[in-house]
């Protein structure tokens, strides 16, 4: 079940009312839902779309973007995952790495997309969500054999949200 942020104007992005909003300190998705006319105001030539269609997607692109903090500066980390059944974004990380310290509990953002580069048309998907870390042996629905040294991030969706991107018009002469 979603609902739809005071002020959204838009179907396209959609607070999980199935798990509460965790993470450290302020999580920041009020801020979001304050903003959040303004940024489909950024995006005038996209289509939303609903969270269904947001978990289709990203259940069949093979690469995705981990958006997270290191000393308050953003950072990107491209990786393999995979959805699980209940929409989290599954992957695995190296136990002990910088990467792991940084997202171990914390309110993250992961985007994937499909973007034809003939014409500009495509989606992207993005969702915001808490990264919880298990180990090997830990009862959790990742896969059964982790690699030696290898633990499973699981992000939890509390925010969905996607855009269809039309085709780019041909340049005039």
């Amino acid at each position: 079940m979603t609902r739809r942020p005071a002020g959204a104007s838009t179907d396209n992005c959609h607070r999980r009312s199935d798990r509460p909003a965790t993470g450290r300190g302020t999580n920041g998705l009020s801020r979001l839902r304050r903003h959040r006319t303004t940024i489909d105001a950024m995006t005038p030539d996209t289509a939303p779309l609903d969270e269904r269609h947001c978990l289709h997607l990203l259940a069949g692109a093979p690469v995705g973007r981990v958006v997270y903090t290191v000393g308050a500066l953003p950072a990107v980390l491209p990786t393999r995952y995979r959805l699980d059944d209940d929409g989290s974004v599954v992957l695995q990380a190296t136990a002990g790495s910088e990467f792991l310290r940084a997202v171990a509990g914390a309110l993250v953002a992961f985007q994937a997309d499909e973007i034809d580069t003939a014409d500009g048309s495509g989606w992207s998907v993005t969702i915001l969500g808490t990264a919880e870390t298990t180990g090997q042996g830990a009862a959790t629905r990742a896969p059964a054999a982790l690699p030696a040294g290898q633990v499973t991030i699981r992000i939890h969706p509390e925010w969905v949200t996607g855009h269809l991107l039309p085709a780019a018009l041909a340049a005039h002469g």
